[in-house]
């Protein structure tokens, strides 16, 4: 089919060439975007303990594809040691910044509520300062409460850094939300409790999850702070083993870890499209 099939009989052929030529652009940024994880991933399967590609590799000899990098990752102590933290980790941070990102949205989609504005730049505002100075920050901070070299140090540093998203994924989800729903809720005799439960969770569940997603990930994948909190290896999570990796042995094993992540991040932004789809669809939107 072509490409031309969804423009008007009348476009001119300026507008034709445009249609083209823009759709070329955007495929080229994609390509760019996206051309670092192409090579990482056939660069897993190197059968040399190299970070470039062999001349077997370019001519697609069997010989020079191989998994021993992931089997090197999978029987790794300190890797497996960095899985479970970064799973630990995540989890117990995206619990509770979905909690607490999810109360501060209900909060502030309240048109009573005072200093909305300031709130919500105070509570977006790790999005915007600098990750360094953040870590900074907690750093000390931590230092004078004895929080440093601990987990609990660590969920709570990432506690922070996914809460905004938390808020903002909601926040959006409460901007179509039908607030004579939770009137009509109380007139039927529900208290707020039951409306909560049966009504505006429902409805804002996609914008919960999303923004549960967007937490995990930014956990999952964040290294500046724990460089700053947690200086044991026993506390070290995937990016700050693979960190330590880099500097300390380089070795090919990082490149089967990130097409791992990789996979993982691929798995996570398919769930948010569905969970976008759905939400257009509660709305009674069609998805695009």
């Amino acid at each position: 089919m072509s490409v031309l099939t969804t423009l008007p009989s009348y476009a001119s052929p300026i507008e034709k060439i445009w249609y083209v030529l823009f759709r070329v652009l955007c495929g080229c940024v994609f390509l760019f975007l996206i051309a670092p994880i192409l090579i990482i991933i056939p660069l897993s399967f190197n059968a040399e303990p190299y970070f470039t590609f062999t001349h077997e590799m370019l001519t697609l000899h069997a010989s020079a594809f191989s998994t021993r990098w992931y089997h090197l990752f999978l029987n790794d102590a300190r890797w497996m040691q960095s899985v479970e933290n970064s799973i630990i980790v995540a989890f117990f941070a995206t619990l509770l910044a979905t909690v607490l990102g999810t109360l501060a949205a209900l909060g502030l989609s309240r048109s009573h509520m005072p200093a909305r504005t300031f709130i919500m730049s105070v509570l977006i505002s790790p999005m915007v300062v600098p990750l360094i100075i953040t870590a900074a920050g907690i750093y000390f901070f931590y230092a004078s409460v004895g929080l440093t070299g601990s987990l609990l140090g660590i969920i709570l540093a990432h506690t922070a850094l996914g809460t905004p998203f938390v808020v903002i994924t909601v926040t959006a989800t409460l901007i179509g939300f039908d607030q004579s729903l939770i009137r009509a809720s109380a007139m039927l005799g529900a208290n707020p409790a039951t409306t909560f439960r049966k009504v505006i969770m429902p409805l804002i569940l996609p914008g919960v999850i999303s923004g549960a997603l967007f937490a995990f990930v930014t956990s999952f994948d964040e290294v500046v702070v724990v460089l700053f909190i947690a200086p044991n290896p026993e506390q070290y999570t995937i990016p700050r083993q693979m960190w330590s990796g880099i500097r300390e042995q380089i070795s090919p094993a990082i490149l089967a870890v990130a097409t791992c992540l990789i996979v993982v991040s691929i798995a996570l932004m398919t769930v948010l499209e569905l969970l976008r789809r759905r939400s257009e669809r509660l709305r009674g939107m069609t998805p695009q």
